[in-house]
């Protein structure tokens, strides 16, 4: 495998950011791929929280779907055994993975998916600062940390 990859290196037909994917998923080890999303998805949320303290509630949203899309990616690889989808929709991996959530956390995994292009590449500042206040936001930090403990208990 390491002759393999040095060959396609050499021809640089990789970044090396594939290349860091390559040796990331080159492992035997299946539970560690499932552990460091969930790791990641932590971190995430952590973040998500503090940038809710520090007032920045656009990222702390941002963080909250990200943090949600790392655990669904967890799941999907324990279930699935395989590289999760490159993708940002978490309604799209819910089906991926075969899974359907009780009501309530489905209608906000719909929510927090409309959510993520806008808190990427807000077409307008002021807007997203008046959509996303603090009280709204307290909400979908609450409302996402109850979702990651739900994917969770579906590993």
């Amino acid at each position: 495998m390491a002759r393999q990859l040095n060959l396609i290196n050499s021809l640089n037909l990789l970044t090396p950011l594939d290349f860091c994917q390559i040796l990331w998923y080159d492992t035997n080890d299946m539970e560690k791929r499932t552990e460091e999303w969930l790791r990641q998805s932590e971190y995430d949320m952590d973040t998500a929280l503090y940038m809710y303290e520090g007032g920045r509630f656009i990222y702390a949203v941002f963080m909250c779907h990200l943090a949600i899309e790392k655990t669904l990616k967890g799941l999907y690889y324990e279930k699935r055994r395989e590289i999760p989808p490159k993708s940002h929709n978490l309604i799209y991996l819910l089906n991926e993975i075969g899974i359907k959530p009780p009501r309530e956390p489905g209608k906000f995994i719909v929510k927090l998916n409309e959510a993520s292009i806008p808190t990427r590449y807000p077409e307008s500042l002021a807007k997203l600062q008046r959509v996303y206040s603090k009280v709204v936001v307290k909400d979908i930090l609450s409302k996402g940390k109850g979702l990651v403990t739900w994917i969770k208990q579906q590993l």
